[in-house]
């Protein structure tokens, strides 16, 4: 469940604050409402009369968020001093609910309060897209879109143009320990059915998050129990689908004891393979199962838990032996043999190989087969009168491995494997408020050890990174103007065990400036400059060899320098009874921009070939990325409303204005909501712009809008 307050002002005496929720359908009471103070952690739920209560507030003004699937939350402020104070909601059904994070600042906000651009969609939105991915899920937000590789298993989030490591992908606040950034044939472990929420940060996150936020922020949420509860509750949803026999089931319990808290969940989903208008897409199908438990003590003034989480998956990649066999392939200059003349990668053989046909199936399939275990242990301290009021501190360790497996003949070879384990760290403090002065500081670490071993081994020997910073985030507040200021410090260090291979180290500075304006009640201006400081990826330092999810062969370069992002971002936010509005625009200048190039080493105007797969180095260029996005909802009546969202983005090398590679087109989303007491119908329908030739990278091909 979840919930958001601020406090603006407090003193020694304590207040009781109580209140019902109740439909403003049927003005039936409803129980079992989640009402949440998350900044005092303190939560509570409606009882069977629809009433709640806290007892032993300070005094001061609250924003307190309710939140129960199937209704929209709701934000109300109260002010309290002295005696006691009520509060009362009705709660709709709206087409979006006024959502709610925790990553943009660490503790429960609405969306429409915060200084960073945020979707946020809860589990009846997750359940409604019906996807094992992630990306899937997530594409429908504007601002977000998919990167895939033509399978079930592979869908990753890409941010206003951003993807790999510059967006984030977390699991409770903590790096997920996969290898999802590396490549678009490496999918997420990331369980979607056992989620409490979906949370997108776009732009620019390196304050809280670090450097490999450049681009954004996605953080699945599992859990937000701030205290135990008595008793058992849980939830079970089901799955299916008709394009490719998708079917899933996922579970959960929780049952407390006075103030101890014991999870259980349990996951388990298969897709087969895409049906389209041509045929079957073969090997595109995948298999996931997984589970999480967890066992927590809440007292009034601390808390300590601990979990883990296991994920098993494998999926396939689509057509991936067409690429290595070399069909794509044409022989350079009139010659007959790739062997003694030049060949060229020919992308107008693969746009011709799957225009109005699909090639025929290969004999040769290839499969990622992925597992992940997680374990995670997290303690905290809260509710102190001075200095620093909480606490919060997570040790995690990843033990993350997965396998390229080639089958023919029903037989399977392990081609590569790679290993990524990572132990994080983290250590975030919230200070006393003083006078219009709240804020947080902390420190965050990890230490990756990376290895690759087989056929597509792209670094020999392992490689061991570390990587700690300090960050601090404060927040002015006035009646109706909020000013918030940050900065981090962050240093990683690589050390591979080849001696062949250079040792990099790289300290960076990020910060941070914003403004949030109250124009007028539900209606604010919000506006942000950051500069944000990215090392390169330790696969754009040394990666050198055959890569089939990129479809190249990729050389490294040792010796590239850290990326400085300078952003600017105007946001504009109507939060009204009947009318939601959230939308921004945004620039971009990074200098040292790290991408992976075609390659002509012998000047002949044909790109170089390696093992099949045409050469990309990673090389450095200054480049610029604009844009805007937006979606408004109305609720023209109580059954009945429309959303309207969409987003742009250009990107672009500055010295040549070269379009850079698999930047999303145009999007606009056009539906209708209508709602008759709990069920709710939602067509919609979608225009997807073209990308003509002088809108794309030089290898990329064109293509059509549609809609």
């Amino acid at each position: 469940m979840s919930a958001a307050a601020f406090l603006y002002a407090q003193d020694a005496s304590t207040v009781n604050l109580s209140g019902t929720v109740k439909s403003a359908v049927n003005d039936e009471l409803i129980p079992g409402v989640s009402v949440e103070i998350p900044r005092l952690k303190k939560s509570t739920e409606t009882d069977e009369n629809g009433r709640f209560e806290f007892r032993g507030l300070p005094n001061g003004t609250y924003t307190v968020i309710t939140h129960i699937e199937g209704f929209a939350d709701k934000a109300q402020s109260v002010k309290i001093s002295g005696g006691a104070a009520t509060l009362d909601f009705e709660l709709d059904l709206k087409s979006l609910s006024a959502e709610v994070t925790i990553t943009a600042s660490g503790e429960g906000e609405s969306v429409y309060e915060v200084f960073s651009s945020v979707n946020s969609i809860g589990t009846t939105s997750i359940t409604e897209k019906a996807s094992t991915s992630i990306g899937e899920i997530l594409e429908s937000q504007p601002g977000v879109s998919k990167r895939s590789f033509g399978s079930a298993g592979t869908g990753r989030p890409t941010i206003r143009g951003f993807e790999g490591d510059r967006v984030l992908v977390l699991q409770d606040g903590v790096r997920t320990g996969s290898l999802g950034a590396q490549s678009g044939d490496h999918g997420e472990p990331v369980a979607p059915f056992n989620l409490e929420r979906l949370e997108v940060i776009k732009g620019p996150a390196t304050l809280l998050y670090g450097s490999n936020a450049i681009g954004g922020v996605v953080n699945a949420v599992t859990e937000d129990e701030n205290d135990a509860h008595p008793g058992f509750r849980g939830y079970l949803t089901g799955t299916g689908g008709t394009v490719n026999r998708q079917a899933g089931i996922a579970g959960g319990i929780e049952y407390g004891v006075k103030k101890t808290l014991f999870n259980l969940n349990l996951n388990s989903s298969r897709d087969g393979d895409y049906q389209t208008p041509l045929g079957r897409i073969p090997n595109s199908g995948s298999r996931a199962k997984g589970g999480s438990g967890g066992l927590g003590y809440f007292s009034e003034k601390g808390f300590i838990r601990g979990g883990i989480n296991l994920d098993r998956r494998r999926y396939g990649i689509p057509y991936a032996p067409l690429f290595e066999s070399g069909e794509l392939l044409s022989i350079a200059n009139g010659g007959a043999d790739c062997d003694v003349v030049d060949c060229q990668f020919d992308f107008s053989v693969l746009q011709n190989t799957f225009e109005n046909q699909l090639p025929s199936i290969p004999d040769e399939q290839i499969d990622i087969k992925m597992r992940k275990n997680n374990y995670r242990f997290i303690a905290g301290f809260r509710d102190l009168k001075r200095g620093v009021t909480e606490g919060t501190f997570t040790v995690d360790f990843t033990d993350y491995r997965h396998q390229e497996i080639e089958t023919e003949d029903l037989t399977d070879t392990i081609a590569t494997t790679f290993d990524n384990d990572v132990f994080s760290y983290r250590g975030t403090f919230r200070q006393a408020k003083y006078k219009k002065l709240s804020g947080q500081f902390g420190f965050e670490g990890y230490r990756r050890s990376y290895e690759t071993v087989g056929a597509e081994s792209l670094i020999d020997g392992r490689v061991r990174q570390n990587n700690f910073s300090v960050f601090g985030l404060q927040e002015v507040s006035f009646d109706r103007v909020a000013l918030q200021f940050g900065a981090r410090v962050e240093t990683n260090r690589f050390r591979p065990t080849n001696n062949a291979l250079l040792e990099r180290s790289f300290t960076g500075f990020s910060g941070a400036v914003g403004a949030r304006f109250t124009v007028w009640k539900g209606g604010s201006l919000i506006t942000s400059f950051s500069s944000s400081y990215r090392p390169p990826s330790l696969e754009e330092l040394y990666n050198m060899g055959p890569h089939i999810g990129t479809v190249t062969f990729e050389i490294g370069d040792q010796d590239l320098q850290r990326e400085r992002s300078n952003g600017f971002e105007l946001s504009f936010r109507q939060n009204s009874e009947r009318i939601r509005f959230n939308g921004s625009i945004f620039y971009n200048d990074i200098n040292n921009f790290i991408y992976a190039a075609p390659q002509d080493f012998d000047g002949n105007g044909i790109v170089d070939i390696d093992d099949g797969l045409p050469i990309a180095a990673f090389i450095q260029s200054d480049a610029r990325f604009y844009g805007a996005d937006a979606r408004l909802d109305v609720d023209i009546n109580d059954h009945f409303g429309i959303f309207v969202s969409g987003d742009v983005v250009n990107a672009k090398l500055k010295n040549s204005e070269t379009p850079l590679v698999r930047i999303t087109p145009a999007r606009l989303r056009i539906g209708t909501d209508i709602r008759l007491n709990s069920l709710s119908i939602r067509p919609e329908a979608v225009f997807v712009g073209e990308k003509g030739a002088g809108d794309i990278f030089p290898l990329e091909t064109t293509t059509e809008g549609y809609g």
